[in-house]
């Protein structure tokens, strides 16, 4: 493994931006300081009028792998993260087939250590039948993210609604509890409101039929069996300014036990963007009204919200009802088009500079993403050695050139799936470098993939 001494570089670590040299040795942060000069051999890699990051961590990602790899694999979505900055991932359950058992389990961990240039780890899956299984976590809490509840509509049988079921696992689980808050009675009944319309139902119908009330009783449901038990909380893709009154900012990160997320999307979106980008952004939960999205915003910035991911969810431009001509994204122009296309969107490769955009736009500090993108998600998963820049940590680091353009186009998708809802988008920053333990898999432009990321571990 090679060594690297960066120099003269703009970190921005712990709330604080300061220049300095640093120095990775065997995969690790070796020394941080001023005019280093090490005694072995190092690459150098000159960082003036540039910035250190800690890697991005997205704790919520879809990456399809096993049994719907023509949406998505391990390697193509994990070498589009790196591209983008985001050195670790934790992946969703919803794959065929879904993560029902530790051994299934196992063998997406398997696919991961083979094939992922990002380090990995993967939720335990739940059902209304599989608690003996899902509580079998407990036994492995120091390699496993925590469990996943869809407690709304999802793929198969991942639905969990049984609340026997929901009351146990919030009682027994000795590790985190993410879920996928939208009420499922809430929405059936929407829909059938608005398809009694008459009429044929359009992209700007979803945030009518998932709607913020949905969210919120769900979201609350959650919350009431958490304080119940004092589980281990935590609230994925928040979307409405309803359910930011359910969390609270009293507490350090480390202290609570209920944490809530927010996408990118729903931060930079809203139901106005159905108008031109229609199925594009059709997602669950949906994209609201304006107001939602600058209620996340300040919760965001007051931390009610603490950490940022992507909910990452690839499909096909068929499955979404589109079709490119010209090299133009374009509605294919079927028949009940909104309610045959699949809901989710891809934003791994872009998340950072997306960030990067509104730290430009003034709207957030450069510190502030660091802490949402990378601190927060290490403290709030208790993920060992990771997450900082701090000596002796893992070498898991990105460098930007914030004044450096760059923009979103089909050449420089990496996405299995060939396309974003970003295109044309452009940014004001670039990712340059991206180092994995230590190893420089990204580089401008290019890839080493002589080495895969590791197993994340969890200091728990």
């Amino acid at each position: 493994m090679r060594n690297y001494l960066i120099k003269n570089i703009s970190i921005v670590n712990e709330g604080r931006i300061s220049t300095a040299d640093l120095l990775l040795k065997n995969g690790r942060i070796e020394k941080i300081g001023t005019g280093l000069q090490p005694s072995f051999s190092v690459t150098e890699i000159n960082g003036e009028g540039k910035h250190l990051l800690p890697g991005v961590i997205d704790d919520q990602v879809h990456f399809r792998e096993p049994g719907l790899t023509h949406k998505a694999t391990i390697y193509t979505e994990a070498k589009a993260a790196v591209a983008g900055g985001v050195t670790s991932f934790m992946e969703m359950p919803n794959t065929l087939p879904p993560a029902f058992t530790q051994d299934l389990l196992e063998q997406k961990y398997a696919i991961g250590s083979s094939s992922s240039l990002a380090n990995y780890s993967f939720y335990m899956g739940t059902s209304n039948d599989n608690a003996d299984e899902a509580l079998r976590t407990n036994q492995k809490k120091k390699d496993i993210c925590g469990i996943k509840i869809f407690m709304g509509s999802s793929t198969g049988n991942l639905l969990v609604d049984n609340y026997l079921t929901l009351d146990r696992l919030f009682r027994e689980s000795e590790v985190l509890i993410a879920t996928h808050c939208e009420d499922e009675k809430i929405i059936r009944q929407n829909l059938e409101r608005v398809r009694s319309e008459g009429r044929e139902l359009v992209a700007a119908d979803h945030p009518l039929i998932r709607d913020e009330n949905a969210c919120f009783e769900s979201s609350l449901t959650a919350i009431q069996f958490a304080q119940k038990h004092n589980s281990r909380l935590h609230v994925f893709h928040l979307s409405t300014e309803k359910e930011m009154a359910l969390f609270g900012n009293m507490l350090p990160l480390a202290e609570k036990r209920i944490t809530a997320e927010v996408c990118v999307h729903h931060l930079h979106f809203t139901s106005d963007d159905y108008a031109v980008l229609g199925n594009r952004i059709k997602c669950n939960p949906a994209i609201k009204a304006p107001h939602n999205r600058e209620a996340l915003w300040t919760a965001l910035l007051d931390d009610r919200l603490d950490l940022i991911a992507t909910d990452h969810a690839p499909h096909t431009l068929t499955e979404k009802g589109l079709i490119r001509t010209a090299g133009r994204l374009v509605p294919a122009g079927e028949e009940n088009a909104y309610e045959k296309a699949h809901a989710g969107l891809p934003l791994v490769q872009h998340s950072l500079r997306l960030m990067l955009h509104y730290v430009q736009a003034g709207k957030i500090s450069l510190e502030k993403v660091v802490e949402k993108m990378s601190h927060a998600v290490a403290v709030c998963f208790n993920i060992a050695e990771r997450g900082y820049i701090r000596e002796g940590y893992f070498a898991d680091l990105v460098i930007v050139d914030l004044h450096q353009p760059s923009s979103v186009s089909r050449e420089s998708i990496l996405y299995k799936c060939d396309w974003s809802p970003l295109e044309g988008f452009e940014f004001p920053a670039t990712v340059t470098h991206t180092f994995v333990n230590g190893h420089l898999v990204y580089g401008n432009g290019g890839f080493d993939e002589s080495q895969w990321g590791q197993r994340l571990r969890f200091d728990r």
